[in-house]
């Protein structure tokens, strides 16, 4: 019986070091995006397009989706984060069913129309979406982002928020946050190259 066990032990060790290998070639690849272990499920929400149409979770539903909160008067993160995002969706959407979220957190001037107009820029398949503060904020803490806007009575004021982009997966849950990277003098944003690569290492993965 020992002798068995002495000669059956090589076998058992060349297969110990194989489903070890098959393990770490599974693992989660490194990335800088925070990635959620368990994916986080969002509750069901009721928000409007730049076309008037209703928008719920449902929409999440079936393709890999990146939202971006942000408001039109935005002077320069929106607009330099949705260039960047319309790069993104042309390298990743021949390989990827995925939609552009743009999340947009100022509803008092973010008229529907106005929606529309600053969207189609940047690319008309995009989502500008919207609704009434009560029905935004839960979602976008649910998404691990976070705006706030003051109590000023000027026409024009700021409204601050994240410059991070919500990665949802197919099933309608939150997946990962990329984070925009923070150089001195200069407004934070996403770094493209990057987001490209690790959304196809974090969708690849979880497919």
């Amino acid at each position: 019986m020992n002798n068995l066990a002495v000669k059956c032990r090589p076998v058992w060790l060349a297969l110990g070091l194989l489903l070890l290998t098959a393990c770490s070639d599974s693992a989660m690849p490194e990335v800088e995006a925070l990635v959620y272990e368990q994916a986080r499920p969002l509750s069901d929400f009721s928000l409007q397009d730049q076309n008037a149409q209703p928008v719920t979770k449902q929409t999440l539903l079936g393709q890999w989706n990146l939202v971006f909160l942000g408001y039109t008067s935005c002077p320069d993160i929106c607009p330099l984060t949705l260039a960047k995002l319309k790069s993104v969706y042309n390298a990743l959407h021949a390989d990827y069913p995925l939609q552009i979220w743009f999340l947009a957190v100022d509803p008092k001037r973010d008229t529907t129309a106005k929606r529309k107009a600053y969207i189609d820029y940047f690319n008309p398949d995009f989502l500008a979406v919207s609704g009434e503060h009560k029905d935004l904020f839960p979602l976008v803490r649910e998404l691990g982002l976070i705006y706030a806007i003051s109590n000023s009575d000027e026409p024009e004021y700021a409204v601050d928020h994240s410059a991070s982009i919500a990665m949802v997966d197919p099933q309608g849950a939150v997946r990962a946050i990329f984070k925009p990277e923070f150089k001195q003098g200069s407004v934070p944003l996403i770094n493209a190259k990057l987001l490209i690569t690790e959304f196809k290492q974090i969708a690849d993965y979880y497919q």
